[in-house]
């Protein structure tokens, strides 16, 4: 069941992002930079970890669970040296997948052929 309600769950999150790109005027990237605030707020007020429970990487692998990563991160940063995690926490709890997306990129680039896109 955990893999049923991980595809409903991340399933419906990009249905809603399907819909805010087919029937509203908002561009890709601020719908992009609408969930990672979302996923911040949801946080904030507690409602995200009970559904990442519930689903599973249905909701944490999503931008919503970027969002999520960065307020814990920012949380953890706080209570840990003060007012300053609030600009290092973020940046901390992310810097792992960061690092990951940037060297994988750069191995896809390496073996990949590149072309002009024109």
């Amino acid at each position: 069941m955990q893999f049923f309600w991980a595809f409903v769950v991340g399933g419906a999150i990009c249905v809603i992002g399907q819909l805010l790109i087919d029937y509203t005027a908002l561009t890709p990237a601020r719908i992009l930079t609408g969930y990672v605030v979302a996923g911040v707020v949801l946080s904030a007020l507690g409602l995200y970890q009970p559904l990442a429970d519930f689903a599973g990487a249905g909701a944490s692998v999503p931008l919503l669970g970027f969002g999520h990563l960065l307020a814990q991160g920012v949380q953890k940063a706080v209570e840990a040296i003060g007012l300053p995690g609030i600009f290092t926490g973020g940046l901390t709890a992310a810097a792992g997948g960061i690092a990951a997306s940037l060297v994988f990129a750069v191995l896809a680039a390496l073996v990949g052929k590149s072309r002009d896109q024109n």
